[in-house]
Order: structure tokens, then C-alpha cells, then sequence
């Protein structure tokens, strides 16, 4: 009966959840019946950003393929050194190069749709034309005939070009004779592209090479190329792609044939024979391509040093494929892939044409994975939909990130294994909107009970002590703690006065304009409001959060406290308010904190000797013309932060002397001012030392170049008063303040 009451409690969550399952199934249904639709490319946008994140993370898992695959690249030194086009001359001494290496195939990445210029042709046809004896030149026409010199490499080694389809009327060049084959008729129920124009190279280039194939790519949806066409339609021939070509030569296969299948009206593609090997493709006759890792991932040789013959490794072309292409921005063959975002284009071949001469690094998507999805869905979103109501926050959220781990194990899993590549993306996504429902159901809940708690303690205790309540229970006595903190006063300076010279409301809008940012930048660096006392601002670090830096904070809070300062004076100047000017002080020690009050009222607030104490050198700024004062135990917990030492006080009621230092600005900390600064110290430390002589000359000739710091006069009167007394031995140079 429990189990039942429970499902009866949440059945409304439960009935959102079977709701979820049905909308992500209805939409990967969609997706794969109408994959042009917009919904459906946004939808396979992420599902190939997924797709990436797995091709990725699996490359160090991959075999290690076709070797014999090197690409020889017209890379930027090329261009630099010949140029391009190349003159057909030195192409066929890159070839008859190639071919003395061992090339068994060379395949060119590059269109050749124009006849190289011929000089001797065209000084000949022109003194033709005018009736001019050319017999000496004509005999040099074939001489200077770079496309014959060209052609005539080809017999040195198997030579591929390729062309490119389009969807236009123009038509230049010549196609391959030889079609693909089929074990059904052509129509236009088959699924794969169809093409009306081509660019090719040039009919003697085509007619002397042993194979051509296209070059056109099929990038997805958001420009990635995670496919590659193996066949292209032109009217009711079948061509096959440069890879697939390069691969039938290099098989010696005499023959590529396409096998179809028929759904209803739809003629899709099942695979692609070549000789006796299937190579299983999706529906359009592509392939996923198995790119091998970044760019690169083939063995590259510059064509400048082929044609120079200066090869690290000339073993490489041992029985090689060789695609010649290029790999510099400037000639632009450069895709968008998973492994890089520019992508040399002949690079995508070689992955293509590894996988086909290699086909058990190939991935694919069976016939099945639509109903294996669905399935998928439905089994794990129901599982689901009902059990996570039934669970906190917390296991929901394990229990979502335990489904959403397994998931993605599973399909790695039957990526590296059984090359299978099922989407994920409407997997995650239904486990991510069950989790997002359910843990936020789960906390509008528990927030709702926080609300109730505020609302009972909200009179008591400030908000960020009833967050911490609520998070971190255990964290926080409510009877109170004592631990080490950093407290901060701040005080107006002749607050008196101002007061007397300007109007309630004008004082009123006064100390708002000061203590907003002033709040602003405490709350910035995690200090707590302590308390407001007319001008008095009172914070403290390290409480009711934790802080390491409550220290270092605190001071840095009082730099931008004197630049908020600084600021406001000029605004006030402008608008006729008067000048204010502040003295801050910092103490670090042990306090005493937590809600201190009466049945009627309480507050967070810290107490004890070393608040107090704060406070006091809050007091003393004034004594010694500075604006901060903090004490040695916060100095000491700051890094990076310049000061100089200012003294050693007894404050009333206190027979311990602490030494005291005015923490310095990074922007007050000029050349001069630390050079001046490390006099100071110097005639500070002839001070402690009872050089009186010494230290009074130095302290006159700072008061001399800075007559407006008033710590050197206090340092010149004070040694002319001690100079006559009879100090102690233990005399540590501290001095003892009798009022507050």
C-alpha cells in the first residue's frame, strides 16, 4: 500500500513526466521523417555537436587503419618557392618524382580545367596568320608543350584526377565513362543527390588518366563535414567520389556497384561494393568519415621537397596512395571538421579512402537505429518518469546523472565495439528535461519550506545567516561561536560639523550617496554589515560564511572604501555639500559572534577585546594624519600589499603594546613615495633604537620634503621629549594613548 500512496502523491509529476517521454519521442520520430525540415536541422545541430564530443574522446581508442595513405601538400613553402598554378612541366616532375619513390597511385585534389599557355603555339598561329614563314617555331610548339610533358609522366605511375558537380547549366570539361553500377534501374525514386553541371579537367588530362572522381563534400547543417558522399547522381549515371575511385584502383577492382533497396516509393542506398568488399552506407550512399585525429594525422611532405628530392622519409611512398593537394589558407580547401575548423579538404579524402580500404574502422548507422531509439526512449524515460518523484532532490539528481552516465557508456560502447553510431541527442535531452522537472519541482518545494522558515526567523537573524541555516545547519550555533575574524570601523570625520551645516533632508541624502557604494563594496569583497551608527559603518570577515582572506579582504575593502571617498568628494565639491573625508580602522583577533540581543530584538554581531580594539585605531587615523590604520595580526594575513609602520600603541585600558602600519594603495605606491617610505623606515628604526640624533635629523628632512604628513612632526616632538627622560631597558619604542 505504501509504494501506492506514493505514486498517488506525486501522480502528478509522474503524469508530466510520461508527458516529457511522449513529446522527445514524437520529436526524434519527427527528426528522422523530416530531416530538412528547420526543427529538425537545429535538432541534428546538436545532435552532431554530440557526435564531435564522442568522435573526440574516442580517437586514442581508434586502430590504427591504412597506412599507406601520404599526402603531398602545396603548402605555403611551395607557394613561396614556385607559385601557383604550377607550370605543367614541373607537375610532371613531381609525378616522374613520386613514381621513382614507389607512388602506386597519385591522386591530384586540384581541378585542371584550362590548357596550359604554349608560346611557341601562339608566336606560330600568328605568323600564320600573317602569311610568315613559322617552320622554326612550330618545331618548338611540342617542346614547349606543357600539358604533353604532363600527360607523358603519367605513364611513370597511375595518375587520378578529379571534377566537380554542381547545380548549374554549366557543363566544362568530360565525366568519367565508366558507371557505376546497379542491381536496379536508375530512377528518380533514389535517394541519393542529383547533379545537372560538372567542372573536370581537360579531355586530354581525362583521357590519359586511369580514374577520375568528384570532390564535392556534404557538410551537415552547421557547416561540420562528418559525411562523405561515396556516389553522386549525374542524370541517370551514378559517379563515384575521388576516394572511392582512388580506392577501387588500389584494390584493383574492376568494378563499384551500388546495392538499393526499395521502401514504398523511396529507393535508398544499402551499401557500396567494391570487388568482393560491402561498404555499409545511410540511404544517400554516404559514409561517416573516420577521421584518423587532427590535421595532420597523415604523414605530409612538402611538394617543394619532393620536387627538390630532399625527403626525410622517402619509405613512406613505398606502394603509397599519394594525394596532392594543399593545406595553405590562401587557396582555400581548408573545411570545418570535429578534429579542426580548418581542415585541409585533401586531408578529408585520405580519411575517407583509409576507411574504405580499411572498412573496420568505419562507423555506421544500421537500419534499425530509428526503432532502437525510439525503444531506447521509452524504456529508460517511463523508468524514470516514475521513479524520480518518488526520490529527494539529491537522488534525483544522482539518479538522473546515473541514467544519463550509462547512456552514454552504452553508445560509446557500441561505438568503439561494434562500430555502431546511434544518436544521442534525444536520449539527453529527455533525461535532461526529466531531471530539470523533477529536481525543479523538488526544490520549488523546498523552497517553499525555506520561505516558512525566513518567515518565522527573518526578524532575527540577517538573510545570508538564514541562507547558510538552511544550507549548512550543522555550520552554524545559533548560541554563538568564537573564532578568528577581521573587523572594520569607519568614521566621517568631523561629522559634527557637517551636520550643523546642512539640512535634514540634505544630510539624509548625504549619507546615502556615501554608504550605498560603501555597502556595495563590503558586500563585493564578502564582508557583513555589522551595523550603521549615524556615520559609523561597522563589518566584519569571516562570519557567518567562512573566509580564509577575511584579512586580506577587509583591507582591500578599506583601499576601495578611501577611492569611493575620494570620488564622492569631488561630487559633493561640485554640488556645494561639504568636503568628507574618513579614517578607517582594521583589527584581526578572536571574537566572539553570533545573534546577541534581547527576547525583543537581536542581531549578528561580533564582541570582545580585539573588536574593540578595532575600533580604537579607527580613533587614532586622525592622531596620526592617516586615513587606515590595521593592526600587525591583519597585516600579517595579506599578500602582495605594501605598508608602512606607524607605531607601537598602548590604547586606553590595554597594557600590551600592538604594533600598528597604514596599509598602502596600489596607486599611492609610486618610485618617490616607496623611496621616501624606506627613509621613513629608517629613522623609524634609528627611533627604536634610541638614536635620537639620528633619527630627529631624518625625520626633519622628511618633514621637510612632505611638510603635509604630520607623522614626522609627531616623530620630531615625540624624540625631543624622550630624548631627556630615562627610559627602560625593555623600552620597545611603543607609545601609550590615553583617551579614546
Amino acid at each position: 500500500m505504501r509504494p501506492l500512496r506514493a505514486l498517488k502523491e506525486h501522480r502528478r509529476a509522474i503524469i508530466a513526466g510520461f508527458g516529457l517521454v511522449l513529446l522527445v519521442s514524437l520529436l526524434q520520430f519527427y527528426v528522422s521523417r523530416f530531416p530538412t525540415t528547420p526543427v529538425a536541422l537545429q535538432f541534428n545541430r546538436i545532435d552532431g555537436f554530440i557526435y564531435d564530443l564522442r568522435l573526440k574522446s574516442t580517437l586514442d581508442n581508434r586502430t590504427s587503419g591504412f597506412a599507406d595513405i601520404v599526402i603531398v601538400d602545396l603548402d605555403g613553402e611551395t607557394m613561396e618557392a614556385i607559385g601557383w598554378p604550377w607550370p605543367r612541366a614541373k607537375l610532371a616532375e613531381l609525378v616522374y618524382n613520386l613514381a621513382d619513390l614507389g607512388a602506386v597511385v597519385v591522386v591530384f585534389d586540384v581541378l585542371f580545367a584550362d590548357r596550359e599557355r604554349n608560346p611557341a603555339s601562339e608566336v606560330s598561329q600568328a605568323l600564320a596568320a600573317q602569311n610568315l614563314d613559322n617552320q622554326n617555331v612550330t618545331s618548338l610548339v611540342d617542346v614547349m608543350d606543357g600539358d604533353k610533358a604532363f600527360m607523358a609522366s603519367f605513364d611513370a605511375t597511375d595518375v587520378m584526377f578529379s571534377y566537380l558537380l554542381n547545380q548549374t547549366d554549366l557543363r566544362r570539361g568530360v565525366l568519367p565513362v565508366h558507371d557505376i553500377s546497379t542491381n536496379q534501374a536508375i530512377d528518380s525514386r533514389l535517394s541519393i543527390i542529383n547533379y545537372s553541371g560538372f567542372e573536370s579537367s581537360i579531355p586530354e588530362f581525362h583521357d590519359a588518366s586511369v580514374g577520375e572522381g568528384f570532390m564535392n563534400s556534404s557538410p551537415d547543417s552547421d557547416g561540420f563535414i562528418r559525411r562523405s558522399p561515396l556516389v553522386l547522381r549525374y542524370g541517370d549515371r551514378l559517379l563515384p567520389s575521388i576516394s572511392l575511385e582512388a580506392a577501387r584502383l588500389y584494390a584493383l577492382a574492376d568494378t563499384i556497384e551500388v546495392e538499393t533497396q526499395t521502401a514504398g516509393e523511396l529507393v535508398s542506398v544499402e551499401g557500396i561494393r567494391i570487388g568482393n568488399q560491402l561498404i555499409p552506407t545511410d540511404a544517400e550512399g554516404r559514409v561517416l568519415i573516420p577521421y584518423r585525429g587532427p590535421q595532420k594525422s597523415f604523414p605530409y611532405v612538402s611538394a617543394i621537397d619532393v620536387l627538390n628530392n630532399d625527403i626525410e622519409k622517402p619509405e613512406l611512398f613505398d606502394s603509397a596512395i599519394v594525394f596532392i593537394g594543399t593545406s595553405a589558407v590562401g587557396l582555400a580547401d581548408l573545411r570545418s571538421t570535429p578534429v579542426g575548423v580548418q581542415f585541409p579538404g585533401v586531408e578529408v579524402h585520405a580519411n575517407v579512402l583509409e576507411g574504405l580500404l580499411d572498412p573496420t574502422i568505419l562507423k555506421y548507422r544500421p537500419d534499425w537505429w530509428e526503432a532502437a531509439v525510439l525503444l531506447y526512449i521509452l524504456i529508460i524515460g517511463l523508468s524514470l518518469a516514475i521513479i524520480m518523484p518518488l526520490l529527494g532532490p539529491g537522488w534525483m539528481a544522482i539518479t538522473g546523472i546515473a541514467a544519463m552516465s550509462g547512456t552514454i557508456y552504452g553508445n560509446v560502447w557500441m561505438w568503439n565495439e561494434a562500430n555502431i553510431a546511434l544518436p544521442m541527442a534525444a536520449s539527453i535531452l529527455l533525461l535532461l528535461l526529466l531531471m530539470m522537472y523533477n529536481i525543479g519541482t523538488g526544490f520549488f518545494e523546498e523552497n517553499k519550506r525555506r520561505q516558512q522558515i525566513k518567515g518565522i526567523f527573518d526578524q532575527y537573524v540577517p538573510p545570508a545567516h538564514i541562507d547558510k541555516m538552511l544550507d549548512e545547519p550543522e555550520s552554524v550555533s545559533m548560541e554563538g561561536e568564537r573564532k578568528e575574524l577581521s573587523v572594520l570601523f569607519s568614521d566621517i570625520r568631523s561629522f559634527t560639523t557637517i551636520s550643523e551645516k546642512l539640512s535634514a533632508n540634505e544630510l539624509k541624502m548625504l549619507l546615502n550617496r556615501y554608504f550605498d557604494p560603501i555597502t556595495e563594496t563590503i558586500f563585493y569583497h564578502q564582508g557583513t554589515i555589522d551595523k550603521y551608527v549615524g556615520d559609523m559603518v561597522m563589518a566584519f570577515w569571516g562570519a557567518p560564511l567562512d573566509d580564509e582572506k577575511h584579512a586580506q579582504n577587509a583591507v582591500e575593502t578599506a583601499f576601495e572604501m578611501l577611492r569611493i571617498t575620494e570620488r564622492l568628494r569631488e561630487e559633493f565639491k561640485a554640488d556645494g555639500l561639504p568636503e568628507v573625508k574618513v579614517g578607517i580602522g582594521i583589527n584581526t583577533g578572536d571574537m566572539n559572534v553570533g545573534d546577541m540581543g534581547s527576547t525583543f530584538r537581536k542581531a549578528y554581531t561580533v564582541l570582545g577585546d580585539a573588536v574593540n580594539l578595532g575600533s580604537r585605531l579607527e580613533g587614532l587615523t586622525k592622531f596620526y594624519g592617516v586615513e587606515l590604520l590595521v593592526s600587525e595580526a591583519t597585516i600579517k594575513q595579506c599578500e602582495g600589499i605594501v605598508f608602512r609602520r606607524i607605531d607601537r600603541v598602548k590604547v586606553k585600558g590595554k597594557n600590551e603594546a600592538v604594533a600598528i602600519v597604514e596599509p598602502i594603495a596600489p596607486e599611492r605606491a609610486s618610485e618617490s613615495f616607496l623611496q621616501e617610505m624606506q627613509r621613513y623606515h629608517q629613522a623609524y628604526d634609528d627611533y627604536l633604537a634610541q638614536c635620537w640624533d639620528k633619527a630627529s635629523t631624518q625625520f626633519k628632512t622628511l618633514a621637510e620634503m612632505n611638510p603635509q604628513d604630520i607623522l614626522y612632526t609627531l616623530y620630531i616632538e615625540r624624540i625631543e621629549t624622550l630624548r631627556d627622560q630615562s627610559l627602560p631597558d625593555d623600552w620597545d619604542g611603543s607609545y601609550t594613548h590615553t583617551s579614546k
